[in-house]
């Protein structure tokens, strides 16, 4: 007797997207036409492309926060729109590329709002709440600056912070604007291995934007290629990632070298 194998949910459904920019004075400029993905737990999704190619506004577009000239996304199995806000957010997550604080709070406090969503209207954070947060400092190497004020922190330290708090709010989909930006390199590394963990360990999916070719080639499992010409091109990271392809998108011939079982990306 054969047992089927269970059919996954995709937890973001694409189709046939297009995001336009408005110029000043003139038509709107398409950042790109037709891109559609299917996005399933235990995936790690890299967005790519040259700078003012999309990749901020696809992910904000993904979230939720601005809407697409044409196309449709669902977030699991429903219209992006339909979700109440509080329900679309224990669904996903968004990380920023940049967070400004309007005023100072210990850096705890600011981690713990990511399980608002999870609260209603009436009721406060609890012990489990408080625990999630704290674990999550801990992850990103902050649990020592708990009680620190928020508005004291370098670039880099922000960057954990707003990652702790994707953490604690615990969505299955995780979208990040260029998290590894303003990190050195061992903290590059430990926040991808975290992603990873939460892809490869707990079946979460994260959709991220990176400049970093060599990097997202160590993560990911799918990658979309944003050209800058209004093309895109979305599938499995081996058919997305390129020489060709890359090369195009970039305006600059690349090439990929084998190392200790890693592919690296250089300018030719």
């Amino acid at each position: 007797m054969s047992t089927a194998t269970p059919v996954q949910t995709a937890l973001l459904n694409v189709q046939a997207l297009r995001v336009e920019v408005p110029q000043a004075g003139a038509v709107p400029r398409c950042l790109f036409s037709g891109l559609s993905m299917q996005v399933l737990p235990g995936q790690f999704w890299c967005l790519l492309g040259p700078n003012g190619a999309g990749k901020t506004q696809l992910l904000h577009t993904l979230a939720g926060a601005r809407a697409p000239q044409a196309g449709e996304v669902h977030l699991g199995g429903r219209p992006l729109n339909a979700w109440p806000l509080s329900e679309r957010a224990c669904w996903r997550g968004l990380v920023p590329q940049q967070v400004q604080d309007a005023f100072s709070a210990p850096v705890l406090d600011v981690v713990l709002q990511g399980r608002h969503p999870h609260l209603s209207r009436w009721h406060w954070e609890g012990d489990a709440d408080l625990a999630l947060a704290q674990q999550a400092l801990a992850r990103v190497g902050l649990a020592e600056m708990a009680q620190r004020d928020v508005t004291t922190l370098s670039g880099g330290e922000r960057q954990r912070v707003a990652l702790a708090t994707l953490l604690t709010q615990d969505p299955p989909l995780a979208l990040l604007d260029e998290p590894l930006a303003h990190l050195d390199l061992a903290q590059q590394l430990r926040v991808l291995a975290l992603l990873q963990d939460e892809v490869l360990q707990r079946g979460r999916a994260v959709v991220m934007s990176v400049h970093d070719l060599s990097l997202a080639q160590r993560v990911a499992t799918h990658a979309v290629l944003l050209t800058g010409n209004g093309a895109a091109l979305a599938g499995p990271v081996g058919e997305v990632m390129t020489e060709a392809h890359l090369s195009a998108a970039f305006g600059h011939p690349l090439r990929a070298v084998e190392a200790q079982g890693q592919r690296w990306w250089l300018p030719a």
